[in-house]
């Protein structure tokens, strides 16, 4: 099984024998243990990667790393690799690879095992370090290179087949880059499913449906996008939409007009009568939930979760789609609250007292001032992050947690 796959479904170990129908010069393989050990890099051996994403970023310079860790953020699915001499010291916490040795040893290992690779190394590099493991536009991986300011994203390999222009317009979107596609004929202007939204750091509930949804939409058959939720300037190109996509507000109206496919954006848990709209469409999840948490000091880890787990499953909100945790600037050392924060990769957003007091508070305690110097500590934490007047929940008390919940909007 490839874990170039439409579906994405495996994810794993590259071995060797995979590699080796690449043309690898061996079967041996080095050991890339847990943690942020470095990969070491050898000649006639094909290093094992730890695959995670659809995608690999690869960076060898200072500046390259600094490119490659902002995708990282905020482009889903991707793997990073890059030199150890750049340790940060996060890189285990953050799932980054890191290696010693001449880049052009790693490329055996991330050819068979990724959808696209993006190289932040310059174009004549990444060209001759790829040569030799050439095979075939129908399965060979999609290459983007970017250069070392990040002002260029160019598709190189696999454009159309690939993907590489689909990946070329993501990446370039992300990063505030122009685009640089050279095929003579750039295929249907269309939504590449398994990228929708990535920019964004848009994540999908399953990949199952993404293959037949794909082929709805290029085959031009009724497909419906439905959001809810999310960024709404996902639309990459300056033409109008193709006529057989149509967007909708709601699953339901996206239901009554009977699409042959669906691509759906929201926060929100589908009712069962909803659930129809999947049977041939893909869900994404979009970051727009904001957590507001005060806590007593102390309070552990799993209590914490626990009562943000019930705060949602109560709304029929997804843990998928949260943003961030917001708080004040006393708990940005709370070990509980950081510890749910790094189980779910979500940032730890802290505000000074007087940053809090500024917000108008419709449940504010003379008691927590006492204590903290603010009127309020979830809800104005919430409504600074999300810039919103009113939450979805303005505050609730379980336990030892105190938990506000907001939305992030978007105009349209």
């Amino acid at each position: 099984m490839s874990a170039k796959g439409g579906d994405g479904e495996w994810n794993g170990m590259v071995t060797a024998s995979t590699a080796a129908s690449k043309g690898a010069v061996s079967n041996a393989l080095t050991d890339a243990s847990a943690g942020a050990q470095p990969i070491v890099l050898q000649e006639g051996v094909i290093p094992t990667v730890r695959v995670n994403g659809d995608y690999a970023v690869v960076a060898i310079t200072k500046h390259g790393v600094e490119l490659a860790r902002r995708l990282q953020s905020t482009f889903s699915h991707a793997d990073v690799y890059y030199m150890s001499k750049f340790e940060r010291g996060d890189e285990a916490a953050k799932g980054i690879q890191l290696f010693e040795g001449s880049v052009r040893l790693l490329f055996p290992a991330l050819f068979p095992a990724y959808k696209g690779i993006i190289c932040i190394i310059s174009l004549g590099a990444v060209v001759r370090m790829i040569a030799p493991l050439l095979e075939d536009k129908k399965k060979d991986p999609g290459i983007v290179v970017i250069d070392d300011k990040g002002e260029h994203v160019i598709s190189v390999l696999s454009g159309h087949l690939g993907g590489a222009n689909e990946l070329t317009r993501e990446v370039a979107a992300a990063l505030g880059a122009r685009p640089v596609l050279t095929t003579a004929s750039d295929v249907q202007k269309t939504i590449a499913v398994d990228l929708f939204g990535r920019r964004f750091g848009w994540t999908w509930e399953s990949a199952d449906k993404l293959t037949p949804v794909s082929a709805s939409v290029v085959n031009e058959e009724r497909v419906a996008v439905v959001q809810e939720s999310g960024e709404p300037d996902w639309w990459l190109y300056d033409t109008p939409l193709p006529q057989t996509i149509r967007v909708y507000d709601d699953v339901r109206s996206a239901l009554a007009d009977e699409p042959q496919a669906a691509l759906v954006v929201t926060h929100r848990l589908l009712e069962a009568d909803e659930e129809a709209i999947l049977a041939n469409g893909v869900l994404y999840r979009p970051k727009v939930i904001a957590l507001g948490i005060g806590c007593n000091r102390g309070t552990a880890a799993e209590e914490i979760e626990a009562v943000i787990r019930e705060t949602l499953e109560e709304l029929r909100f997804s843990m998928r789609s949260v943003k961030a945790v917001c708080t004040i600037d006393l708990k940005k050392d709370e070990e509980g609250l950081l510890a749910v924060c790094a189980k779910y990769g979500w940032p730890l957003e802290c505000y000074t007292p007087g940053e809090l007091n500024e917000m108008l508070m419709e449940e504010p305690s003379d008691t927590v001032f006492k204590f903290t110097g603010a009127y309020g500590v979830s809800e104005p934490a919430t409504k600074r992050y999300t810039g919103a007047d009113r939450l979805v929940l303005t505050k609730k008390k379980s336990g030892n947690v105190t938990i506000s919940v907001g939305l992030m909007s978007f105009g349209k």
